[in-house]
């Protein structure tokens, strides 16, 4: 048979031959056809990504690696725009993955969804909860790093609890900047600070300090917060430098957040795990201000735990870990009040010499040109112009020529970024149609020229990270869950089998058939 088919009438002649199949591999990997090797000018180092829009070639690459290895970051950081739906967290989900296996462990802080809790799971990571009726966070439990300091104790111990104050202040003066919708005044943060003190020091060993607790001490009124109010003595003076406080903090507990905030913390993150993912997804999308304090929240225990992690690996207590911080929808916390961009700002701004890479993910700068002040605007930009790396998915035109004053993008990258953004096509076969941007992004690294790269994930990655779950199918819905429940239940006996609490029924050192000793449940 001719290469291209018979010919003739019916032949069925083919006018295209199809490529040759190309395999990338390293040395160690094919070193038998080593020399026969092609140059690339795609980076190779981090997590693979995907192929070169334009020349196949595969490119890698993640805010930790090209940090710390590749060196063509000054600063871990990650942030990405892009309309919905054309795959800005899958890619983010890819570098979660894959910074996993390298031993670096992912922190999804407020995950919306849930985009990653599927993953997380799979990772054998921790997922917690957060919501009315599903579990809380005390803002006020200094958590892993109140741990981290008592277990080091001394001087560096001290610089950490004074460290864990100054982060439950910051925590504790945003949620009453989502309840005001303003920022505190100066004196109430002086006054709440002595309130945290007095409680610090006054609280008997082993039990958390609760905000009810915060109202107590408003009430009563100490000399040392007394003190703090300039009321010389007179009751009057104290009630109004204190009341406004009061009324706010009531509004945390019994105001549209309800008691999220008002009791122990549920679940605590774990440090040894190896991700953790905090999902929020049972919030309401009705309730912006629960949604943006859990999220802050998350972030505010998570970024503890880092720090605490880095204080025992400092005092040579614990093993070096590194960690990566996907902070997905970050329009929903910005919008929430005015003068939240300082608390993001900072609680996100010292990643660098925390052992930190963070992603942080939204639609657009338009973003943040919606806040209220010229001050926020320019803070909530300044987290793009801070950012490592910069990942554009399909974006409007004017979007990007926006984005470009602040990046420094070239009018091909603008073109091409913008042609990503239209729409897909009208199927007549009544077959779905993905959006002509989906998987396609822009990596911009400083001045350089961007690098435009196509992502195709694995069937793995799809069952994994479907942001479409309420679109599904029932029957297919069920088979899922069927699916995650068997995977869970297989994770839990091979842990416990590891960590030698059982031995398989049946097996030398197991219990005797019959016996009820060391029973397996599923």
């Amino acid at each position: 048979m001719p290469p291209r088919g018979w010919y003739g009438p019916g032949g069925g002649r083919v006018g295209y031959l199809d490529p040759p199949t190309m395999w990338r591999a390293t040395t160690v990997q094919a070193c038998g056809m080593w020399p026969f090797a092609a140059g690339s000018g795609s980076p190779m180092t981090g997590v693979p990504l995907g192929q070169h829009l334009f020349t196949g070639a595969t490119v890698c690459g993640d805010p930790l690696n090209w940090f710390t290895r590749a060196r063509y970051i000054s600063n871990p950081s990650l942030f990405m725009l892009g309309m919905p739906g054309l795959g800005k967290s899958t890619l983010v989900n890819r570098m979660l993955i894959g910074l996993s296996a390298t031993g670096v462990v992912p922190l999804v802080l407020g995950d919306l969804k849930p985009d990653y809790a599927d993953t997380v799971r799979a990772l054998g990571g921790q997922v917690i909860s957060i919501g009315r009726g599903r579990g809380g966070i005390n803002v006020l439990d200094p958590g892993a790093m109140g741990a981290a300091a008592a277990r080091i104790g001394g001087e560096a111990g001290e610089v950490l609890k004074a460290e864990t104050h100054g982060r439950v202040l910051n925590m504790v003066a945003a949620l009453i900047t989502i309840v005001r919708g303003r920022p505190m005044d100066d004196h109430e943060q002086s006054v709440l600070s002595a309130v945290l003190h007095h409680l610090r020091e006054r609280t008997p060993q082993g039990r958390t300090v609760l905000l009810p607790d915060v109202l107590r001490v408003l009430t009563e009124g100490p000399d040392r917060v007394r003190a703090v109010t300039l009321d010389r003595g007179d009751d009057a003076r104290y009630r109004d430098a204190v009341d406004p406080l009061h009324r706010s903090l009531l509004g945390i507990l019994d105001g549209p957040l309800g008691d999220t905030f008002a009791s122990e913390t549920s679940t605590r993150i774990d440090p040894a795990a190896p991700a953790v993912c905090i999902d929020i997804s049972g919030i309401g999308e009705a309730d912006t201000q629960l949604t943006a304090a859990a999220m802050l929240a998350a972030w505010s225990d998570g970024l503890g735990t880092v720090a605490a992690s880095h204080a025992l690996a400092d005092a040579g207590l614990e093993p070096r870990r590194w960690f990566f911080t996907v902070l997905d929808e970050l329009w929903r916390p910005l919008r929430a009040a005015s003068g939240i961009v300082d608390r993001i700002d900072a609680l996100t701004r010292l990643n660098r010499s925390l052992g930190l890479g963070d992603a942080k993910i939204t639609h657009t700068l338009k973003d943040a040109e919606a806040l209220g002040t010229d001050a926020d605007r320019a803070k909530a930009r300044g987290f793009v112009e801070r950012a490592g790396m910069v990942v554009c998915a399909g974006l409007p035109k004017a979007e990007m020529e926006d984005l470009g004053k602040v990046v420094g993008l070239s009018r091909r990258e603008i073109e091409l970024v913008s042609s990503w953004s239209s729409p897909p096509g009208w199927g007549v076969s009544g077959e779905h149609e993905e959006p002509p941007g989906r998987g396609r992004f822009l990596i911009k690294v400083g001045g350089r020229p961007g690098i435009p790269i196509k992502v195709a994930i694995t069937d793995a990655e799809r069952r994994l990270h479907d942001t479409n779950t309420r679109w599904t199918p029932h029957e297919k819905a069920v088979e899922r869950a069927v699916d995650q429940e068997l995977a869970h239940t297989a994770a839990q006996v091979a842990r416990a089998a590891q960590e030698g609490a059982y031995a398989l029924p049946g097996s030398p050192e197991g219990p005797a058939p019959g016996s009820d000793a060391g029973r397996w449940t599923a």
